[in-house]
């Protein structure tokens, strides 16, 4: 075996070593260093030397945060946290640096110290279960081996050979001497593959810490890194995009005037509470600054008031755009000019802009106009500020109606934040009041920001804001709104990978007639270094369209451009702006940042200026390829829609920031400008991408005589959005919108809307058009007809045209019109391509949860009761795309087997091919929502049947971020479950998708053919029958919690009952006989127990049906008159019940006999075993659980065959779980294979019910009863003792 050395620049996570590092960081390293040379003695124990690298650890990084210390045999560990408690993170072996024969060596590498590795790894993973551990450690003090857990994880834990080994070596009383000799030696004798370890000897940097100019100190940078938490323990790093930076989120907030705080376990951003409120904050002086002018009229309410909090924060969003676009391009000039240049190219400071009205002009008269057109006193303000082009700095048309930021009030000042960045000479946090826009400046001048980063060393110590991070921060800002959550970088990554290569390689076959199946075989086959070739190869690439039509911050087409930049240069195509290769530098993408390193030097890439203030050749020429490439890549390949339009704002902000990471100074202007940002923002459209009147891909919907027309038209908006994205000016741009607007307009003249209503007014036009030309009668009477008959239609053809005009105000006022909406997925004809990669994270909202979003799109193909709304987003996605081209989105689960998914399903299963289902189980990806995910991908092929496709399953309570990182590189491990499904069309239309795998597959089929009897899903009025099974009652609110409380002003407390009373209260009110007939006793999980339920209720249910307001069609009598205490209480209750029957109706009260008689209960989330009671008195539940209720099978019999241990496992494998929680809904319930026995058995099962229940009821044993149960439950499906052996090993695991 040998080992394959690494350097720490090549072990670096590329993104961390990309990042930058304090002055003092390096200060602490190098006396701690320093301290260690001194210590280190050649002729010292093992144990002298653990003490010496102990404390330099501690001195360097560690104390205070992660425990160092020994454990058992285990010479030294570093846990994951700073507790006994915490997990082990590295293992460390020690050898005195004299013995040469036991230490590792890169001629010698299979020695004891290797051994001992292996051996504790071992005894760690295996006898104490440290599942955590990130790194192995070999050291002699001065040289280092570090080896990554995943080698020994993949090499070491999942070698059966190996683990064999070890538990016979444990149990057989050898020395460790054993173990290594015979066990060890021999397993690294056998590998035949390399071996990755990173390697460092301490000694190389002696000089450097002995001299005492300190020039060379950026040679300790990867030293520090290798060694730091970041690399040995994998910990977050501080520009990693995945991890919130909370500090520096939570000082914005808090200038903005805003909180974050959590509302019905969702987190919202909101405006302080009225006490809380700070006159200086940005959202109060903006919207002050609004009432000033009373643009919402002079009436004060909570409305109007919402209505000047959306329009001031949505100013205030744009304002902070600028604001933090323009910190970036100050840290891009500064970079820029770092080495030689003296002057200072700061200018977000009050030394330059001390009013609002100054920042304005920064916004409009700096970076919107060009240097020759700025006021003299302005080039003289800010001559170091390039001019940008860019749409963000036009006045939006909220600023020119309502407000621009220089009528902001100046004077206003704010308190500091308590946990204040801010500190001030003397290191102390600043305290008392500053001026808001000194604050603002303050605050972001204490953070190191950098649209990009290259591994030096700060001057001041301050924490790293790159524009990664910057996304997520404007994600949470944009509010929690929409059923919309930021997805982490590693999500984004992956999922462009995975779909862009798919997507690319199609193409590439499609054009060449090739059968390249991976990136490696095409890149085999190009012949990237012609350059026709290479040529041919990026228009290719280039043609790939990718659309997000929810698209948010913009982190998918983020993670999607660089992508592209990654991809082509994996494909040796990637060329400068002459079209010659790109050659010499490594480019790769980690953390959602372009990492490209020097391949000789291993020096990262960073664009500066030399000492003439003129660029590097090989640097500028590298800065140029990439800027345009990107430019051409946004331009042609990425579209977006958000209904947002604060979404939209930052999507746009995060493409551009992508730009300005390679900005450069252009030679035109002598190399002291740089290079103009292109008009991107047509591309990122505001809309509702779900509402359209014009069908997307519908090929008839032109008429033959206009298509010439339309062609022409068509040539002209694509000549028209060309242009619009290079103008050079606002005028040019505005031309171009009218233009634009006037040919969208056009083209909406001939294509057809499909929409009905408008359809029926134009049928109704027709007829009464056709009415009016029949001038044919020959007396009065008859002219009379005629004219009442003409009154009518004309009558009838407006009440259709104010009904339309009415829905197009309404819902149609947002509709996104895919049809025309973006003319590069348009063909020659006018007629919809679609594009090649629909991708995204949709919004989740139950429309329980919001009726109103839903209006409008109930006729959907789609549709259906208790649906998510991103179930249309993936119907609308697949209408998007190109024949066989892919769809990939991340979102809840439970839509494999929802009920309300149903329809989703069979479309999903019709029109596409499923290529990969990846499930996260009980990982929450989302910080902010404990919401279960997982990626689908699906191709648009409507052809393809009995096919595999890839499935992958996190499992496990409470798997690591490691787990999700392995599954998605299909790494095999005990969390994940890996499976080729076959998909057959037509048996799995109108049902759940389960997955199974091969080992349970055959005994879940056995099970399934024993079924004899269904539970009824519906009821059937005309032939009587009623529905089996159905969910609990639904109250509006059964209690008062707190927002209730502090809406009710203190009229009543936290907990008080609203429709559900407690046992005093119900006591306490003086309810007529009449009334005690509707309130019903109701039952909670306390009384509710698997097999019985206790008949003692403790609280009482106002069971008042939909039809409790309504008149009576005879007698005008309304119901809830004839219950007056009823009616008074809930009178005090009704500015917060929300019922659809409203105030004083159940929301939803079900079916009344599922609550009387005989009936099984079952609770919906079991978190051990499912719980299943039977109850023949009346008893009323909530939500919280489902009801069974049927005279066609023995209800006990069922009982006990719902518990059982068969019906556990059944659940576990095909029914729905949340980590390792049963979700006892509907669906699983209905297809629970259920077995009716003959009277007989069911009788005798039903009695073994009678005596569990009756042990439980007078505190006796039952628990061989309950195993009689399983025994005969076992029995009837005629399962075999090795299959009861299997199920009972899983349900135990």
């Amino acid at each position: 075996m040998n080992l394959k050395l690494q350097t720490p620049a090549q072990s670096l996570n590329p993104a961390y070593r990309k990042q930058d590092v304090t002055q003092s960081q390096i200060i602490t390293l190098r006396n701690a260093l320093k301290t260690l040379f001194d210590r280190v003695d050649e002729q010292e124990s093992e144990e002298n030397l653990k003490n010496v690298v102990s404390d330099f650890l501690k001195d360097a990084f560690y104390r205070g945060k992660y425990d160092i210390n020994t454990n058992n045999n285990d010479d030294l560990i570093i846990r994951n946290g700073k507790t006994i408690k915490d997990s082990v993170g590295v293992l460390m072996e020690f050898k005195q640096p004299n013995n040469k024969a036991q230490m590792i060596s890169a001629a010698k590498p299979n020695v004891k110290a290797f051994h001992e590795l292996i051996l504790y790894y071992l005894d760690e993973t295996n006898l104490r279960k440290e599942h955590q551990i990130k790194h192995l450690v070999a050291t002699d003090g001065w040289q280092w081996f570090i080896f990554d857990e995943n080698w020994f994880e993949k090499n070491v834990f999942r070698n059966s050979k190996l683990q064999s080994d070890w538990k016979q070596y444990k149990v057989s009383g050898h020395k460790t001497d054993h173990f290594y000799d015979f066990i060890a030696a021999k397993f690294l004798d056998g590998l035949a593959d390399e071996i990755p370890v990173t390697y460092l000897n301490l000694k190389d940097f002696q000089k450097i810490i002995q001299k005492d100019d300190r020039t060379d100190d950026e040679k300790l940078i990867d030293l520090y890194k290798i060694l730091s938490p970041e690399h040995l323990l994998k910990k977050p790093f501080a520009n990693d995009s995945n991890t919130l930076n909370t500090g520096f989120y939570n000082e914005l907030l808090y200038i903005l005037g805003l909180e974050e705080t959590v509302k019905n376990s969702k987190r919202v951003i909101e405006r302080k509470a009225p006490s809380e409120r700070h006159e200086g904050s940005l959202i109060e002086n903006t919207i002050n600054s609004l009432k000033r002018k009373k643009y919402f009229g002079y009436d004060e309410n909570d409305e109007v008031e919402r209505q000047y909090y959306d329009l001031g924060l949505e100013l205030c969003i744009t304002w902070l755009n600028r604001i933090l676009f323009l910190k970036l391009l100050e840290g891009q000039l500064v970079k820029y000019h770092a080495l030689y240049d003296k002057a200072d190219y700061h200018f977000l400071n009050t030394n330059l802009i001390t009013t609002y009205d100054e920042l304005e002009e920064l916004f409009f008269e700096v970076l919107a106009a060009t240097v020759d057109t700025r006021n003299p006193s302005v080039k003289t303000k800010f001559g170091n500020i390039p001019y940008l082009n860019s749409s963000l700095f036009e006045a939006t048309e909220y600023e020119q109606q309502y407000l621009g930021i220089d009528q902001l009030k100046n004077r206003l000042e704010m308190p500091v934040f308590s946990s204040t960045v801010l500190k001030n000479d003397k290191g102390k946090r600043v305290t008392g009041n500053l001026s808001t826009l000194q604050y603002i400046f303050d605050f972001l001048n204490s953070y190191n920001f950098a649209s990009d980063s290259s591994a030096k060393i700060q001057k001041q110590d301050k924490t790293l804001i790159n524009a990664s991070v910057l996304g997520l921060i404007f994600e949470k800002i944009n509010g929690y709104k929409d059923g919309s959550f930021f997805t982490p970088s590693f999500i984004t990554m992956y999922m462009c990978k995975e779909v862009m290569e798919k997507a690319v390689l199609k193409r590439f076959n499609e054009e060449n007639k090739w059968e390249c199946e991976t990136i490696e075989d095409l890149r085999d086959k190009i012949n990237y270094t012609d350059k026709k070739e290479r040529k041919k190869a990026n228009a290719i690439v280039d043609s790939v369209k990718i659309c997000d039509p929810s698209v948010g911050s913009g982190h998918f087409l983020v993670s999607a451009l660089n992508e592209f930049i990654a991809l082509k240069s994996r494909l040796g195509i990637l060329s400068y702006r002459d079209e010659s290769r790109v050659q010499g530098w490594e480019i790769k993408l980690d953390n959602d940042e372009l990492i490209i390193t020097d391949t000789e030097s291993e020096k990262l890439f960073n664009y500066t200026l030399n000492q003439n203030n003129n660029p590097i050749p090989e640097l500028q020429q590298l800065q140029e390829a990439l800027f345009h490439e990107k430019q051409k890549i946004i331009e042609n390949c990425l579209f977006g829609v958000d209904i947002n339009p604060k979404s939209v704002l930052i999507c746009r902000l995060r493409l551009w920031i992508e730009l300005l990471k390679n900005s450069y100074y252009t030679s035109e202007s002598k190399y002291q400008q740089l290079e103009t940002l292109p008009n991107i923002d047509i591309n990122i459209k505001c809309g509702n991408s779900l509402m359209n009147r014009f069908a997307i891909n519908d090929k008839n919907n032109l008429l033959p005589k206009d298509r010439p027309v339309v062609k022409q038209l068509i040539e002209r908006y694509k000549i028209q959005v060309d242009g619009y994205k290079n103008a050079p000016d606002k005028r040019s741009k505005d031309d171009y919108r009218r233009q634009i607007g006037y040919i969208r307009n056009e083209l909406q003249k001939f294509i057809f809307n499909r929409d009905k209503d408008y359809l029926q007014l134009k049928k109704k036009e027709a007829e009464l058009l056709k009415k009016q030309s029949e001038i044919t009668f020959t007396g009065e009477e008859e002219r009379k007809v005629w004219a009442e008959q003409l009154n009518q239609l004309a009558e009838e053809a407006n009440n259709l045209r104010t009904a339309y005009e009415n829905k197009m105000q309404s819902l149609y006022k947002n509709a996104l019109e895919w049809r025309f909406e973006f003319p590069e997925v348009l063909d020659k004809e006018g007629i919809f391509e679609g594009f090649d990669i629909i991708i995204g994270n949709p919004p989740y909202i139950k429309e329980y949860e919001k009726r109103e979003v839903f209006d409008g799109l109930r006729d959907k193909d789609c549709y259906q009761g208790k649906m998510d709304l991103w179930y249309l987003f993936g119907d609308l996605g697949l209408k998007l795309l190109k024949p066989d081209s892919y769809l990939c989105f991340i979102a809840t689960n439970n839509w494999v087997t929802n009920a309300g998914a149903s329809n989703f399903r069979n479309i999903v299963l019709a029109n596409s091919k499923i290529e990969n289902l990846t499930d996260f189980g009980a990982y929450m990806i989302f910080d902010s929502a404990s919401i279960q995910t997982m990626i689908m991908l699906f191709k648009n092929d409507s052809v393809t049947d009995n096919y595999e496709f890839d499935y992958r399953c996190v499992v496990g309570d409470k798997p690591t971020k490691e787990a999700v990182l392995n599954l998605l590189a299909k790494v095999p491990s005990d969390n994940a479950v890996l499976l080729n499904p076959v998909i057959t069309k037509k048996n799995l239309k109108d049902k759940s998708l389960l997955f199974t795998n091969d080992e349970n597959s055959a005994l879940l089929d056995k099970i399934k053919a024993k079924q004899n009897f269904n539970l009824r899903e519906k009821q059937d009025r005309k032939k009587g029958l009623k529905s089996e099974v159905g969910q609990g009652i639904v109250a509006p609110q059964d209690f008062v919690n707190k927002a209730s409380a502090d809406t009710l002003s203190g009229k009543v407390k936290v907990g008080d009952g609203i429709f559900v009373l407690s046992q005093s209260e119900y006591q306490s009110i003086p309810f007529t006989a009449e009334e005690k007939k509707i309130i019903k006793p109701y039952f909670t999980t306390e009384q509710l127990q698997k097999y019985n339920g206790s008949k003692k209720n403790t609280f009482w249910l106002l069971y008042t049906k939909s039809d409790i307001n309504q008149p009576d069609k005879v007698t005008g009598k309304v119901p809830i008159d004839g219950y007056p205490n009823i009616k008074k209480h809930l009178d005090t209750f009704r500015d917060v019940i929300t019922s659809d029957y409203w105030p004083y109706g159940l929301h939803r009260a079900r079916e009344q006999h599922f609550f009387e008689g005989p009936k099984i209960i079952a609770l919906r989330k079991c978190p051990k075993e499912p719980i299943f009671t039977y109850t023949d008195f009346d008893c009323y539940v909530s939500q919280t659980f489902f009801v069974i209720q049927s005279d066609r099978i023995n209800l006990k019999y069922l009982t006990a065959l719902f518990n059982s241990r068969l019906i556990q496992f059944w659940l576990r494998r095909k029914g729905k779980m949340q980590g390792n929680s049963y979700q006892l809904d509907k669906e699983p319930i209905l297809e629970i294979p259920i077995y009716k026995p003959d009277k007989k058995k069911e009788l005798e099962i039903a009695s073994l019910v009678d005596e569990v229940i009756s042990a439980k009821v007078q505190g006796g044993g039952y628990n061989d009863t309950i195993a009689e149960i399983d025994k005969q439950i076992y029995t009837l499906y005629n399962i075999t003792s090795e299959e009861q052996k299997l199920i009972e090993s899983q349900l135990k695991s």
